[in-house]
């Protein structure tokens, strides 16, 4: 899952980023409203962290503009605004938490796992083909009823698959979903954590298969449902 955290002090933000990381959540940081603006526009986030006080203004004026693009993203709210009237201000605007800071970081990540639960949203909330299912709250991978470790990449390169079930994934989105704005991205790096994934699902006996499709991406399915 991709995540936005639109967050203007660098500690907090770079301690908030390296929690959700370590649970297995792809994130992308920015500092202000505008950068916020852009990064909303070209991804559709599984949820976004939204600062109220950013140098270029008020947090809570982005919500009317992603909900504009047609985004149901979930937005939790941070902001040091401890008052019921900033709380409700929040909410009423459209915002589907707030979490008053400083707070600690396993009940941010309790919140983010509550909202990604949330049965209105587009992303259900446990995904499975074959005898592979993955908690897209919780990140806990299965097979066979048995808990399988994965690494983060591996994790967000399954749930992508495993969404467009026989349905080859472009290349591009598969990156999208592995990658942050920043981080650099080799021409072999997506094929390499494909082979990790392939590996690791064969030798847990897993019935789910991948196939690469020549220059265009991926496809994930079980034997019963492959064509030719």
């Amino acid at each position: 899952m991709r995540l936005l955290l639109v967050e203007d002090n660098q500690r907090l933000a770079e301690l908030t980023c390296r929690e959700l990381e370590r649970l297995g959540y792809s994130v992308d940081r920015v500092a202000n409203c505008a950068d916020a603006r852009d990064a909303s526009a070209m991804v559709d986030y599984d949820l976004m962290l939204l600062d109220r006080g950013l140098p270029d203004g008020d947090g809570l004026s982005l919500i009317p503009y992603i909900r504009s693009l047609g985004r149901t993203t979930p937005i939790l709210v941070l902001t040091a605004q401890d008052g019921p009237e900033q709380r409700v201000e929040g909410l009423d605007t459209g915002a589907d938490d707030y979490l008053v800071k400083p707070f600690d970081v396993r009940e941010l990540a309790a919140r983010c796992r509550a909202l990604l639960r949330r049965p209105n949203l587009v992303h259900g909330k446990q995904l499975s083909a074959g005898n592979v299912s993955l908690d897209v709250a919780t990140r806990e991978v299965t097979i066979g009823d048995i808990s399988q470790p994965l690494r983060r990449r591996e994790v967000a390169l399954l749930e992508s698959l495993l969404r467009r079930e026989g349905n080859v994934v472009p290349r591009g989105v598969l990156e999208q979903s592995l990658y942050g704005m920043d981080e650099a991205v080799s021409g072999n790096a997506l094929d390499a954590t494909v082979s990790r994934l392939r590996r690791r699902l064969a030798e847990a006996g897993a019935t789910l298969h991948i196939r690469s499709v020549h220059g265009i991406g991926y496809i994930a399915s079980c034997p019963e449902s492959e064509v030719g």
